[in-house]
């Protein structure tokens, strides 16, 4: 069974049973960025530590970096991102997903937010 994470950067993380995990941005990140032009994704292999810099989106607003939720290695990439950028827009927790990693330390899953801690969180900015 799957299970939805967040951290205060706006990343999500979408745990699976095997120790992998997908990551993408929240629908407020997206929404804050505004419309998606460019998405530069990390290499398949790259191992990152818990909050590395791995990722950037580029919006007609800003850039932002995206961050490591968890420990890991990056086992694929969304590379349709390359020619629909805007996917991130449309489907930030869906379709618009950036990569899937293998986690190396379960044990950092305690420092992210579920749904409901996420969303008072967002009540608070």
């Amino acid at each position: 069974m799957s299970e939805l994470k967040f951290t205060e950067d706006h990343e999500w993380i979408r745990l699976e049973d095997d120790g992998t995990a997908t990551v993408g941005i929240t629908d407020y990140a997206q929404e804050q960025l505004g419309d998606v032009v460019y998405v530069e994704l990390p290499e398949v292999g790259r191992e990152l530590g818990k909050d590395d810099e791995v990722a950037v989106v580029e919006s007609v607003k800003a850039a932002g970096e995206i961050k490591m939720p968890l420990s890991g290695t990056v086992l694929s990439i969304n590379e349709s991102l390359e020619d629909e950028p805007e996917t991130v827009n449309a489907d930030p927790e869906g379709n618009g997903w950036f990569m899937t990693i293998s986690v190396n330390n379960p044990e950092e899953v305690d420092t992210l937010m579920d749904d409901s801690a996420y969303n008072e969180f967002l009540g608070g900015l």
